[in-house]
């Protein structure tokens, strides 16, 4: 059990104030907020690289020794991979994987290695220096490093950052299945919560160093607290019905035949074909613009009325 404790951490001024949370083993956690609101310094913190101004994390029960007590910050069992990426430059990608694990057998070393550089796409510039690569290639080694050591505990600082859609896909099964095969515990931090809704297990919110809300992806998504908190998981709609203010996400609608009192009308403005659904951009009679999601052109739709996702 990784355990976050009273964190607090300030300089000028306070960038965490009183973080607590629990991570058990197995367990995927997000962390989402807007830049500066304190997500990488709780993540090293959590990770023994950084000491905090006050409270403690422990694994286990046992504390985790910041840099002001141990020599060589960092946890054997808890890994962190942040855009620092922290590689040995003047080493190839083969070597940078293969000397976290010198303490395999060969077979098993060798084995281990040719899955990373095949799940982080690396086979092609296994002989190629670190110090040459790009920065997406280079975060694809620094999450290949990490994996190779096994932790108990991944902490992935926006892991998909680099990444195109395929490969990002890749690495979210792989995730899962490191999950299920190891029960190792992940936490993703990023600015996108659209990342985290297929693999998170819980998400936190943070804003100005302060959890302000934890819950279920699905809740994030369909029952945001305030349009600042629901865009950060995607696009959303905020329209003034019947007197009130109300968000709703794209496909949260259903079309009306006429017009009535809980009924939005619209003016089409065009639809846009993004692949798996089209985007249809509507203005209401309010002059507010709204988008709604659809497996074909919504080009004659005049009247909907918002549903919401239970």
């Amino acid at each position: 059990m990784l355990e976050v404790q009273k964190i607090e951490l300030a300089y000028d001024r306070p960038v965490l104030k009183e973080i607590s949370l629990t991570i058990a083993p197995g367990v995927i956690l997000g962390i989402v907020g807007k830049s500066g609101a304190g997500k990488t310094s709780l993540l090293k913190i959590m990770s023994g690289l950084l000491e905090p101004s006050s409270g403690t994390v422990e694994l286990d029960g046992l504390k985790v020794r910041g840099p002001h007590i141990k020599l060589v910050p960092g946890h054997p069992d808890i890994q962190l991979v942040n855009q620092d990426f922290h590689l040995d430059t003047y080493h190839t990608v083969e070597e940078n994987i293969r000397e976290q694990i010198l303490y395999l057998p060969l077979k098993e070393r060798d084995s281990l290695v040719e899955e990373l550089l095949e799940l982080m796409e690396l086979a092609e510039l296994r002989k190629q220096k670190a110090t040459t690569l790009s920065g997406g290639e280079q975060q694809r080694l620094a999450l290949a490093r990490a994996l190779a050591c096994e932790p108990r505990y991944l902490l992935l600082d926006e892991p998909f950052v680099h990444l195109d859609g395929r490969l990002r896909s890749k690495l979210i099964n792989y995730l899962l299945e490191l999950r299920r095969i190891r029960n190792t515990g992940i936490v993703l931090v990023s600015h996108d919560g659209s990342e985290m809704l297929s693999l998170t297990d819980a998400i936190l919110s943070m804003k100005n160093g302060v959890v302000t809300r934890k819950g279920k992806a699905f809740d994030f998504y369909y029952r945001p607290r305030t349009i600042e908190e629901a865009k950060l998981f995607g696009s959303v709609n905020s329209v003034n019905l019947s007197g009130k203010r109300t968000l709703f996400r794209p496909d949260e609608y259903e079309i009306r035949e006429a017009p009535d009192h809980d009924v939005l009308t619209l003016q089409w403005m065009r639809s846009l074909f993004t692949g798996p659904i089209h985007e249809n951009y509507f203005e209401t009679a309010c002059r507010e613009k709204i988008v709604l999601y659809s497996f074909k052109p919504l080009n004659d739709v005049r009247y909907i009325a918002v549903k919401k996702k239970k």
